[in-house]
């Protein structure tokens, strides 16, 4: 079981920046995939970014490659992402997920690839 809380969301202008953070309750280093997960009002939940905690490259949606960054702190348990150069569009609730099962490159960003899931942290971007 691991319990997931997201934090860092917020209010910011278009070309600004926001750092989201998400706390893992356990030791999460080189067992699980974990990702961001966003989702704008009436739209469906659509994947970001994953990164296994192990050693390996991090994966992004095309929407945000180039502005934003998924990085981890092994030892705090702690996963980010880095959001640059914001657009409205990037407005959404994001959410962190974990998972711990193998799963092909192809699934990195499916929402139903993954078992634990936090609460969410509003990200909102005005014009």
């Amino acid at each position: 079981q691991v319990q997931l809380v997201e934090s860092g969301g917020g209010s910011v202008q278009a070309g600004g920046s926001l750092r989201l953070s998400c706390a893992a309750s356990r030791y999460t280093y080189n067992r699980y995939y974990m990702a961001w997960f966003r989702q704008a009002p009436g739209k469906k939940r659509e994947g970001v970014a994953v990164v296994w905690t192990g050693a390996g490259r991090p994966y992004y949606a095309d929407s945000v490659k180039g502005r934003f960054t998924i990085s981890q702190d092994n030892v705090m348990n702690t996963l980010y992402l880095q959001m640059s150069n914001l657009k409205p569009e990037d407005t959404a609730m994001y959410y962190c997920a974990a998972d711990s099962s193998w799963k092909p490159a192809n699934w990195y960003l499916s929402e139903s690839a993954y078992k634990y899931w936090g609460q969410g942290t509003q990200v909102t971007v005005s014009s």
